[in-house]
């Protein structure tokens, strides 16, 4: 049997790609489906947990992240997801680094999730309290993780490693970062907020915005106990 191998790509009315391939006379015509876009996730993990975990009690922390992110943008395919954080000193509560190291062991189970770590300091700032009065106090700040955030978004858009970035925060600190992967590298970057208000100098250059819903946070929790390849573990109980 002859076949005809040549083959000529043409726009269809919905926009996908064809091939029409002629095999001894008989014209055949297949439709490509749609490229998935290539995307990577940026975590700024302080401001999701302050903006969509922290203040809602018991049953939003464990959070499976690829799960969230994959609910929100079932279209898109998720490559990468990079997580900036630093570890906590537990100054405050000695009981949380355990916490958190739980959490990050969880996290490492996701293969598609990268944790990147900063530091985490205090700093003595004078604050006002509730009653009027100003006092000094010690203040914790991440150094490092906006940094860290910022420069990989924009050295992934330069090495064309995405074709979406998706940022997930509400700080106005990654606006000039996401203006120039926008405006002059010319590649998507989506905010996709923890709080319900979003910074407009944040937002101002985005190619879209989106919002954490309550309902997709506790729909996309881990499993209470998870294995990796050092054993059995589960979430902390007060999670």
């Amino acid at each position: 049997m002859l076949y005809n191998t040549n083959t000529t790509p043409i726009a269809s009315a919905i926009g996908r790609e064809t091939l029409t391939t002629k095999v001894v006379g008989v014209s055949a015509l297949f439709i490509m489906p749609p490229t998935k876009k290539k995307v990577i996730v940026y975590i700024d993990s302080w401001n999701l947990y302050y903006g969509s975990l922290n203040n809602r009690g018991i049953g939003y922390k464990w959070l499976n992240i690829e799960c969230l992110v994959k609910k929100i943008f079932p279209k898109y395919d998720i490559k990468k997801i990079k997580f900036f954080t630093a570890k906590s000193s537990g100054k405050n509560d000695p009981t949380k680094p355990a916490r958190q190291a739980i959490f990050f062991r969880a996290l490492r189970t996701l293969p598609i999730l990268e944790i990147i770590e900063g530091v985490f300091l205090f700093n003595v700032k004078s604050i006002l309290t509730t009653t009027g009065k100003r006092v000094l106090a010690e203040i914790p700040e991440e150094k490092g993780t906006d940094v860290n955030l910022a420069v990989h978004l924009v050295n992934d858009a330069h090495n064309k490693e995405f074709d979406t970035a998706i940022i997930v925060s509400n700080d106005s600190d990654f606006a000039e970062a996401v203006r120039i992967v926008t405006q002059e590298l010319k590649l998507e970057v989506g905010i996709l907020s923890p709080f319900r208000k979003s910074s407009k100098k944040l937002c101002k250059n985005a190619s879209f915005i989106r919002k954490i819903r309550k309902g997709a946070v506790m729909s996309s929790q881990f499993s209470e106990v998870l294995v990796d390849k050092n054993g059995t573990f589960s979430k902390p109980p007060s999670w």
